[in-house]
C-alpha cells in the first residue's frame, strides 16, 4: 500500500475518532432517575497514571505497577445495540445517554481480588464467569469503560465484566506510544488473568480488539512459560477481534505458545481500514486482523478465523465488525458455557469434527451471508447459512 495514502487514511481514522469522543466529563457520576435504564457493574485494572483531581480517573500515561478501580455504568432504555450513546457534555441524560452511577479506586490488589470474588459469588452459579476485555489503540479509559459497559448489556453475557486498560493515550498520532504502552502492559495483564481464575469462577474469557490483541497473546505467551497456559482449566476462550498484529509476530508467538487445547477464536476482515494504516507504519508489513490470504496457515497455529469481511461495519472504518457479531456470537458461548458444552471437540471423525465447528461457531456469529470460517483442520468457505444447514 504507498504511503502517499496514507494522509488521507489518517483523516479518515481523526474524523471517525472525532465523531464518537466522549466529554472529558463523561466520567463524572449523576443520580438523576431514569425509568428503564439498566446498571452495568465493571471492575477494572489498569496500567494508566490515576488522576484523582480530573474527572476522568486515569489519564494516558504509564503508571509504575498496576491500578483498580470499580465504576456502574447506566445503559439508556432507548440504546441501540452495537453503539454508546455518548452524552454530548457531561454528565449527560441517562434516559437517552450512557452515564456514570458510581465510581470508585479500589486500593490495591487485594482490594481488587476480594471485590471481584464477592461479584463472582453473588452470581448464579452457571453465571459465574468473569470476561476479561482488552481494548485497542487509540482509546481512552472513558471509552473503554463504556464500550465493555455496553458489550455486556447487548450481549447479556451474565458474568463479571472486567476491563484492562493499558496507558493509549487516545491519540492517533501516538501509535508507538500506545503499542510500547502495551508491550510494557503485559505482566498486568497476565496478572489479572490469574487473579480472574483464582475469584471462584468457573469460566474465565479472554477477549481483545485491536492492538489488545498484542498485549493479550503476549500474557498468554507469558502464562504459557510460567506453566499455565490455560489459566489452571479456567480458561474457556480466548476470543481475538481485528487484531493489529504483525503476521509473522503472531505466528511466532503462537509457536511459543503452541496449539491450544481449545482453539482460539479469531475475526478478521480485509477492509479494515485501521489496520490498513497500521500496515503502513509497520513499514507495509501486513496485520494478522486483515489478512486472509492464507487463513489456513493462521488456522493451522490453533485459531478458528472467522472472517467478516462481507459484513457491514458499524464504525465507518470496518474496524468494529465484531460490535456487529458480538451480541449473538457471546450470546452463545454463554448458553454454551452455562451447559457445559465444550463446542464438541471431542468428535470421533476429522469430517466430524469440521461439521460441528462450523455448526457451532456458525450459530454463534449469527446467519450473516458470506461469514467464511476456516478451521484448524480445513477450510470451510460456505456462507454461514449453509454450514449450519450440514
Amino acid at each position: 500500500m504507498p504511503w502517499c495514502r496514507l494522509p488521507a487514511l489518517l483523516l479518515a481514522l481523526a474524523l471517525a475518532a472525532c465523531a464518537g469522543r466522549p466529554d472529558d466529563g463523561a466520567l463524572i457520576p449523576t443520580d438523576v432517575a431514569a425509568p428503564g435504564a439498566e446498571r452495568v457493574d465493571v471492575l477494572v485494572a489498569t496500567t494508566r497514571l490515576r488522576e484523582p483531581e480530573t474527572a476522568a480517573m486515569f489519564s494516558g500515561e504509564r503508571s509504575e505497577g498496576i491500578d483498580f478501580a470499580h465504576l456502574a455504568v447506566s445503559i439508556p432504555p432507548n440504546h441501540k445495540p452495537g453503539t454508546v450513546e455518548w452524552p454530548p457534555r457531561a454528565p449527560g441524560d441517562p434516559s437517552r445517554h450512557f452515564v456514570t452511577r458510581e465510581r470508585s479506586y479500589l486500593d490495591g490488589e487485594a482490594a481488587f481480588k476480594a471485590r471481584l470474588k464477592a461479584a463472582v459469588a453473588a452470581k448464579a452459579p452457571e453465571d459465574r464467569t468473569v470476561f476479561v476485555f482488552v481494548h485497542g489503540y487509540n482509546t481512552t479509559f472513558d471509552e473503554g469503560v463504556y464500550r465493555l459497559a455496553q458489550i455486556d448489556h447487548d450481549t447479556g453475557f451474565g458474568g463479571v465484566p472486567v476491563l484492562f486498560t493499558w496507558a493509549s493515550r487516545g491519540s492517533i498520532l501516538d501509535y508507538v506510544y500506545d503499542r510500547d504502552s502495551a508491550t510494557v502492559a503485559r505482566d498486568a495483564l497476565e496478572l489479572t488473568l490469574r487473579l480472574a481464575a483464582e475469584s471462584g469462577a468457573r469460566n474465565v474469557v479472554l477477549f481483545a480488539h485491536s492492538m489488545g490483541n498484542w498485549v493479550a497473546v503476549e500474557a498468554l505467551r507469558q502464562a504459557k512459560i510460567s506453566g499455565r497456559p490455560d489459566l489452571g482449566g479456567k480458561l474457556s476462550d480466548v476470543v481475538l477481534a481485528s487484531p493489529d498484529i504483525d503476521v509473522d509476530v503472531f505466528k511466532a508467538q503462537m509457536d511459543r505458545y503452541g496449539v491450544p487445547d481449545k482453539p482460539f477464536i479469531m475475526m478478521v476482515s480485509t477492509d479494515d481500514r485501521a489496520l490498513l494504516v497500521s500496515s503502513i507504519l509497520a513499514g507495509d508489513k501486513p496485520r494478522v486482523g486483515g489478512y486472509t490470504e492464507d487463513t489456513a496457515a493462521i488456522a493451522s497455529l490453533g485459531v478458528i478465523v472467522v472472517d467478516l469481511t462481507n459484513v457491514e461495519g458499524l464504525d465507518g472504518l470496518n474496524h468494529d465488525k465484531f460490535n456487529a457479531v458480538a451480541p449473538g456470537f457471546l450470546r452463545r458461548l454463554r448458553d454454551r458455557l452455562a451447559a457445559g458444552d465444550d463446542l464438541e471437540f471431542e468428535a470421533t471423525s476429522v469430517g466430524e469434527t469440521i461439521g460441528t465447528l462450523g455448526r457451532n461457531i456458525g450459530g454463534a456469529v449469527g446467519t450473516t451471508a458470506g461469514v467464511i470460517i476456516t478451521t484448524p483442520a480445513a477450510i470451510l468457505t460456505a456462507p454461514v447459512e449453509a454450514i449450519i444447514r450440514r
